[in-house]
């Protein structure tokens, strides 16, 4: 049996998906498996993955249920001993791997495994995500706080960690009734009960670019996590609720924005005011209206590589 099983959920990634399948075969560690769930794509994305004959790439298919189910399916169907996470747009460095496996036998009592990596906010602007508020740049090791350190970028992305097989059980799965959020939920109730280790080394780009272009599905439309869920832990671990405060308040803040004012006071009614910034106070006062114009604003910002946040 492999170490690492990769899972790669894929819908409509034709464009994308033969340089993420490249950038795993290209790995300096060799002991994997790769299991592509194709979530019913209606492109050519199917076609791209059956021009590698690579034997460790394993095609499975569904209907069209969405990257939770798709990933849950994918784990369901692994055999090794550590579950790594990619998506169809994202990219890893050669050594993306090697770094989380040596993590993995080093620090063999964590949750969650993961690597520090580039975002890619725009066609030329990468930028290395750091968390030296918490951490310094070449720390590896078990963090001390990661709900601390994932303050202004989120140490569990997605494809940037991998987590032990025996962890992801019935109560620990992606949350398919949850259309936005469903990595954060997990990785956030595997934070609260384990350790997490983070490697010193960059090995991956994030394709944040690419992200920001298809999220535009008012949050109207979207299923949210439940909060509730995390109530107790959060009365004893305040970087938890800090950590969980800023979500309440971006959803609050998308919900004001596109007129739904109950929804908003629902998120923001749990908010201790000290995790509310001057500036989101004023957002809050503004039309609906002229913060979409400002998001759209942002958007563009972010197409020519600025990108900020008023979260915090």
């Amino acid at each position: 049996m492999p170490l690492i099983s990769v899972i790669i959920p894929l819908y409509n990634k034709d464009f994308s998906i033969g340089r993420t399948l490249e950038s795993v075969l290209r790995q300096t560690f060799t002991d994997f498996e790769i299991i592509i769930v194709n979530d019913g794509s209606t492109d050519k994305s199917v076609e791209k993955v059956l021009e590698f004959s690579d034997s460790r790439i394993h095609l499975f298919h569904q209907k069209n249920e969405g990257a939770a189910s798709a990933r849950n399916s994918g784990i369901s169907k692994a055999s090794g001993s550590l579950i790594a996470f990619l998506d169809g747009d994202d990219v890893w460095f050669e050594n993306h791997m090697e770094k989380l496996a040596k993590l993995y036998t080093d620090f063999p009592d964590c949750g969650l495994y993961c690597s520090r990596y580039l975002m890619k906010i725009s066609k030329n602007n990468i930028i290395a995500i750091s968390y030296k508020d918490s951490v310094q740049d070449n720390y590896r090791g078990i963090l001390p706080d990661y709900f601390a350190s994932s303050m202004k970028f989120r140490v569990g992305l997605t494809s940037a960690l991998a987590i032990p097989k025996t962890i992801l059980n019935t109560d620990m799965l992606f949350n398919p009734e949850v259309s936005s959020g469903q990595d954060l939920e997990l990785f956030t109730k595997i934070a609260i009960k384990h350790h997490v280790a983070i490697t010193g080394t960059y090995t991956l780009e994030y394709n944040f670019s690419l992200e920001n272009q298809l999220s535009k599905t008012p949050i109207t439309r979207k299923k949210l996590m439940d909060f509730s869920q995390f109530s107790e832990a959060e009365k004893n671990n305040k970087s938890l609720k800090n950590f969980l405060d800023l979500y309440r308040v971006e959803y609050a803040l998308h919900y004001h924005m596109f007129g739904d004012t109950h929804k908003s006071q629902f998120y923001l009614k749990e908010v201790d005011k000290e995790n509310i910034g001057f500036k989101t106070r004023l957002l809050f006062h503004l039309p609906g209206l002229f913060l979409r114009t400002l998001l759209k604003i942002k958007r563009v910002l972010n197409k020519v590589g600025i990108n900020f946040t008023v979260y915090h």
